[in-house]
């Protein structure tokens, strides 16, 4: 196994907050070092999400930090970047986000067996209060039962 395909930067924050209905893998277009940053593992994408803009898919607020070998190519931490899907994809995203309450959550970030960078994102809505406390009830429950098997 390869150090690339260790690469898996998770958002477990995602799971808790939002309820999923559609998941889609979209490739992210880098410039400069970003990649070599992403490699390292020094990119985070907890507080990341999805906008639509002229027809394209971009992320914001994804950080990846400054390569450490990079002079002037190094750019903007939290820059906007494109992702890319397929346009029947894009456009049925579009056309899903026009309902109320839905947003495109950012899931796992890693690098394919080709070495590209690849972000797991979904189409995602919001859950209610209750909601959480039943996953927090549900989650309980499961460990409590496994701890009797043993």
């Amino acid at each position: 196994m390869t150090t690339e395909n260790t690469i898996n930067i998770k958002n477990k924050k995602a799971s808790f907050e939002f309820a999923f209905i559609d998941h889609y893998t979209a490739g992210i277009q880098l410039t400069g070092t970003e990649i070599k940053s992403i490699r390292e593992g020094k990119a985070n994408i907890n507080d990341a999400f999805c906008v639509f803009t002229k027809n394209e898919l971009h992320i914001r607020n994804m950080h990846i930090s400054h390569y450490f070998n990079g002079t002037y190519n190094n750019v903007d931490e939290k820059r906007d970047r494109k992702l890319l899907l397929n346009k029947q994809e894009l456009n049925k995203l579009q056309g899903k986000l026009k309902d109320q309450g839905l947003t495109i959550v950012p899931l796992r970030l890693f690098i394919s067996d080709k070495g590209y960078a690849k972000l797991d994102i979904a189409l995602a809505k919001g859950k209610k209060l209750y909601d959480k406390r039943d996953d927090i009830k549900k989650r309980d429950t499961e460990r409590e039962m496994q701890r009797k098997m043993k």
